[in-house]
């Protein structure tokens, strides 16, 4: 498992259009996944000891940002060929076990990774409503392990972008497991 920890936001830049396959059988883009008030993409994964240790927070981060009017979605694009973990499959069971209650995508040709600029699982990517990048940080405080009362970072800094459409100036990173990205050829 190698740590990696995110780069500091560039506020503005666009969110990266998609195009792809979800869990539930049916192809989601960026505007199906949007909110009125912004947008979070997660790249997360199912094998990750940094993703399973925040899976309930993420799961409840998500519930409550859904009622601020902010889209959530998540997408892995781990090599399943190297994690079956990872596979399409697992994904489905995964998704069915915790009882997501976003879009879990697969991006099987790591494009839209690439395109992101995703590190790391767990990665935050938070948009305003205009879909101008606002955070690229950490979920919370506790990182793998539970604290009592951790500060939320990443749902504080979203409440924050859909009140006024800006993130917090200062971020800290998220840190997890590498991307498992394909062998090139």
């Amino acid at each position: 498992m190698a740590l990696k920890e995110t780069p500091i936001c560039d506020f503005g830049q666009p969110a990266r259009v998609f195009a792809l396959p979800g869990v539930d059988g049916k192809t989601w883009t960026l505007d199906d996944c949007r909110g009125p008030k912004g947008l979070l993409v997660m790249f997360i994964c199912n094998h990750c000891p940094y993703v399973k240790a925040v899976r309930e927070r993420i799961i409840r981060d998500a519930n409550d940002l859904k009622a601020l009017g902010i889209g959530v979605v998540a997408i892995s694009a781990n090599d399943p060929s190297d994690y079956p973990e990872d596979s399409f499959d697992n994904m489905k069971q995964v998704a069915r076990e915790h009882d997501y209650p976003f879009a879990f995508l697969f991006d099987q040709t790591q494009a839209v990774a690439r395109a992101y600029g995703a590190v790391c699982t767990p990665d935050f990517f938070g948009y305003n409503a205009e879909l101008g990048l606002q955070y690229r940080g950490r979920l919370d405080e506790s990182r793998k392990e539970a604290v009592l009362h951790a500060r939320r970072d990443l749902y504080e800094a979203m409440k924050q972008i859909a009140k006024s459409g800006r993130g917090p100036a200062e971020q800290i990173p998220s840190m997890g497991c590498s991307i498992k990205w394909t062998k090139e050829e």
